[in-house]
């Protein structure tokens, strides 16, 4: 017998029908959505990739992977106007942030999104200022910089040696485009002093030293030969064509690069006279706005000045309390505190990063492994004679993210002579610092299937920051390394962090007061001399290295000191998660679970700005 649906059958029917349907469109459109931003994120970073052939080689290993031509790249060239074009092309990209609606994302793309906008909106408050930018800064300026580059330059194939060669030959243009900006520059009152153009104009002479280049000794030429003759012993290149290459490379530095420094320099030595003797932003018109933006943007802190000068003091007032009371009652810790003392065994630096992965076990959690089960290396290297004066005490540089495994530290000896300044060094710079965070994230960020996108987001007050954070947890690493046999070496140690912590917190103080309180040489002199810091020439060096690079120490030091904050932050969520006792809690930052927890979440949720990062913590705690 045939049946029939009831009316009240028929209405349930349509109920369902229509609840399906509606959960259909409501998947659809969410996943929609999430492809769209998805596509958005991959094309916005091979385009910030694309920019620059240098960072994509440094960046991508095989450029197959997203269709790209490696040898169609080429380098940026500024033209007249571009910097006042950048807060437009700015607003362009907010615009299309704002199409993604971020109930429709799903939670990864949420945070992705967030970050995106956050990012793009302190950019495009530094972006106003459109002068105040210093791509020639004495201190990490293109000058020094570009030499580095070409030298770490990888090299595994010809093409790679073709595409190397046809570099050199565009950077005449790319610094020609420099000379335009600093033309405009000098144009809107923005000039750099004459101190600081005297030393890019040293820079570009030392660098490019003509005698070396005739003779063949110069960096550019001793390193470019070692990485072919690497190739010719592969079977990768024949011999002629090695010595082929090598007469190319001669030739482009000798009668391209060279000449487009002097240029540069005579450029410079022309522009001189039309800026301020050297001194902080706030001498200029709008110099503290921009301060303040660039402080976010180089810190990732969202702190109001005033917020940021009181967390500053009080580290300082805590750190000083602690060094005087350490150095009270103990003469023999104040006479050793006046000369650095060797009190580790004898190791190679290789040995010392070694130590250093072994000590961090407890507390970090271990790097995700590699897809194809790729070892992790370090090379490390010391900077060449001729660049130590120009470059930092050392620095990591960041393999690319397809290709984790080959890692190079570069050692300036000028800055490193210690035992103790080199094996924090190799912390910061290693494990558990860049090396250690940056393979972390890009070997979760490749497991998870996302796009390496803050690889193009600046976030230097988290990057800067952990590897601080692992540098002064080094010290106890150091001291339990050296007790066996110098039992004097915990509190003298201890004493080495606190005065460390005591200088980078004065500094990251005066860069507020140089360029948000506009005080003067004079000023600092007087502010350093009840921390022992009298000599003249030392204190007008770091007044002018302050004036030179804004917001630097800050990067460094806030950055640290909110990674602390969140970490105080993170132990309430500890305590309140897992029922830890009031009593427990006190001993936390000790406790291997917690500090695995921390670190965690500070590796799966970064690079990002401390704001972000605090939401997160509270919100998501970590799920």
């Amino acid at each position: 017998m045939k049946r029939f649906l009831s009316v009240r059958q028929w209405a349930a029917t349509l109920f369902l029908l229509t609840c399906f349907s509606i959960a259909t469109l409501f998947c659809y459109v969410n996943l929609h959505t999430d492809a769209q931003f998805e596509a958005f994120v991959e094309d916005f970073f091979l385009q910030e990739l694309r920019s620059n052939p240098i960072h994509f080689h440094y960046t991508i290993d095989d450029p197959s992977i997203y269709r790209i031509d490696e040898s169609q790249l080429t380098l940026p060239v500024y033209r007249a106007g571009d910097a006042a074009n950048d807060v437009y092309a700015l607003s362009l990209l907010s615009e299309q942030l704002e199409k993604y609606e971020h109930r429709r994302l799903s939670k990864g793309n949420r945070y992705l999104c967030g970050l995106m906008r956050s990012y793009i909106d302190t950019l495009r408050l530094t972006s106003s200022y459109p002068y105040f930018s210093e791509p020639l800064s004495p201190s990490s300026g293109a000058v020094a910089e570009l030499p580095v580059l070409l030298a770490e330059y990888r090299l595994d194939t010809a093409e790679d040696v073709e595409l190397y060669l046809s570099i050199l030959e565009q950077i005449p243009a790319y610094l020609d485009g420099l000379i335009v900006y600093e033309r405009e520059k000098a144009a809107a009152g923005l000039f750099m002093s004459d101190d600081a153009a005297d030393k890019v104009i040293e820079q570009c002479d030392a660098l490019m030293d003509k005698g070396e280049l005739e003779e063949r000794t110069h960096f550019l030429e001793v390193t470019f030969t070692n990485r072919l003759e690497e190739l010719v012993r592969q079977g990768i290149l024949t011999e002629d064509a090695s010595l082929s290459y090598q007469s190319e490379n001669n030739r482009l530095l000798t009668t391209v690069m060279a000449p487009a420094y002097d240029r540069l320099a005579d450029e410079l030595t022309l522009l001189k006279g039309n800026g301020k003797d050297t001194c902080g932003l706030a001498h200029y018109p709008g110099g503290r706005e921009y301060y303040e933006a660039l402080l976010r943007l180089q810190t990732g802190s969202d702190r109001s000045v005033k917020d940021i000068r009181q967390l500053l003091y009080d580290d300082l007032s805590a750190n000083y309390d602690a060094l005087r009371r350490l150095v009270q009652n103990n003469d023999a810790l104040r006479k050793a505190l006046s000369s650095e003392q060797s009190l580790l065994p004898e190791m190679s630096p290789e040995e010392m990063l070694s130590e250093l992965k072994e000590d961090m076990a407890q507390d970090y959690p271990a790097i995700p492994s590699g897809a194809s089960g790729e070892t992790i290396g370090c090379t490390v290297k010391y900077v060449d004679d001729s660049l130590e004066e120009y470059s930092a005490p050392a620095f990591y540089m960041t393999p690319p993210v397809d290709n984790v495994g080959n890692n190079t530290i570069y050692i300036n000896a000028l800055d490193t002579a210690g035992d103790l300044s080199l094996f924090t060094t190799l912390a910061h710079e290693g494990y558990p610092g860049h090396l250690y965070q940056t393979v972390y994230c890009q070997r979760y960020w490749a497991q998870a299937g996302m796009t390496p996108l803050r690889n193009v987001l600046y976030y230097g007050g988290f990057v800067e920051g952990w590897a601080m954070y692992a540098e002064l947890s080094s010290y106890d690493y150091a001291a339990r390394l050296a007790g066996s046999e110098h039992p004097e070496a915990a509190p003298y140690y201890a004493a080495c962090r606190l005065d460390r912590q005591i200088q980078l917190c004065l500094y990251s103080l005066l860069d507020v007061f140089i360029h948000y309180d506009g005080i003067s040489v004079e000023d600092v002199q007087r502010l350093l001399a009840p921390f022992g810091q009298t000599d003249a020439d030392t204190v007008a060096s770091v007044y002018a290295y302050i004036a030179e690079e804004p917001c630097n120490y800050p990067k460094y030091y806030l950055g640290y000191l909110e990674i602390m904050e969140l970490k105080k932050q993170a132990a309430e969520v500890w305590c309140a998660d897992t029922a830890t006792t009031a009593a427990r809690c006190d001993d936390l930052y000790s406790d291997p679970d917690f500090l695995n927890f921390f670190h965690r979440f500070l590796l799966e949720n970064g690079p990002a700005d401390f704001k972000t990062l605090s939401e997160s913590l509270w919100t998501g705690k970590n799920d």
